[in-house]
């Protein structure tokens, strides 16, 4: 039923006149007419009942009304939440990446917009990157912050927004061999036992392909998702391990930063969106913000 059509109507059944209801509606007395008598061949039935005294609906008219609020009100409402979206008053952010991202690049990101938008609400999904981009790309998430390069296979269904570099560092707890010496070769670290990333995971084959290339093989005697739970292991088992560099802000002081000569590992992290489809309002203005405060952050240290 046409909105327009409707509307009219029910300025005329709240006036009780054709004049005053197009007075109240900005139109002239014939344009408003015409509208009711456009509704009336659009429904097939007759709305109005005119004379000297003004109009009065028909039953008709009264059902035509009474549903008509209703179709009028849902339309209101549907209008003002797109606003509200638009507008950054609402909506929400699907949003997924790996341990670092959902552990120390989220968290002070999604409390950074929602101090400015607190009525955008958060899903937030940790995964490997492969993970993250097949649901970007399945529409579970909007927005995944993955480990570069993307895969061959799904690159072509995503748009991919370069974020910053994270470096990688072997990390020990207080105490361990290793830490006695200012700096560490590469060499040294074979035979050590690791704690590592789950096999699979983008960040575990940069470790591996990096460990590799210096000759190094370690012994990975434990697989974890979490960098905190990794962290914690350190401390408990006295193992080796390789983290984002970002995640010894926060640890435990007792993790210390295991300098190693001849081995340098960075990844570049980036974010993807599914390729061909619009970002919400609020995934828009989310991923503005994650660029911004990558270029406004300090950059990665040796």
């Amino acid at each position: 039923m046409d909105l327009t059509l409707t509307r009219s109507l029910l300025a005329v059944a709240r006036h009780g006149a054709i004049t005053a209801a197009a007075r109240s509606l900005g139109v002239t007395q014939p344009t408003l007419s015409r509208r009711i008598q456009l509704l009336e061949e659009s429904l097939g039935v007759s709305l109005l009942v005119r004379s000297r005294k003004g109009v009065s609906l028909t039953e008709m008219g009264r059902l035509v009304v009474q549903e008509g609020q209703a179709l009028v009100q849902r339309w209101d409402r549907l209008h003002q939440s797109l606003r509200a979206h638009e507008n950054l008053e609402m909506g929400s952010v699907r949003v997924g990446g790996g341990a670092t991202a959902v552990s120390f690049l989220l968290p002070e990101a999604i409390a950074a917009f929602q101090r400015v938008h607190p009525g955008v609400r958060f899903v937030v999904k940790e995964a490997g990157s492969q993970d993250v981009a097949r649901s970007v790309i399945e529409d579970q998430l909007e927005l995944g912050i993955v480990t570069l390069p993307v895969q061959a296979r799904q690159a072509g269904e995503l748009d991919v927004v370069p974020l910053t570099s994270d470096r990688i560092v072997a990390v020990a707890a207080a105490g361990h061999p290793l830490l006695e010496s200012a700096h560490v070769h590469a060499s040294e670290l074979a035979g050590q036992s690791m704690i590592g990333f789950e096999a699979g995971s983008a960040i575990r084959h940069l470790i591996d392909d990096a460990l590799r290339e210096a000759g190094v093989e370690l012994q990975a005697v434990m697989e974890l998702r979490s960098i905190l739970a990794i962290l914690q292991m350190v401390l408990s088992t006295r193992g080796l391990a390789f983290v984002s560099r970002l995640s010894l802000e926060k640890a435990d002081p007792d993790i210390r930063r295991l300098e190693v000569q001849g081995l340098t590992i960075v990844r570049d992290l980036a974010v993807v969106s599914k390729r061909g489809r619009p970002l919400s309002a609020a995934g828009g203005a989310f991923l503005q913000l994650l660029c911004d405060r990558a270029l406004s952050g300090p950059e990665s240290g040796p």
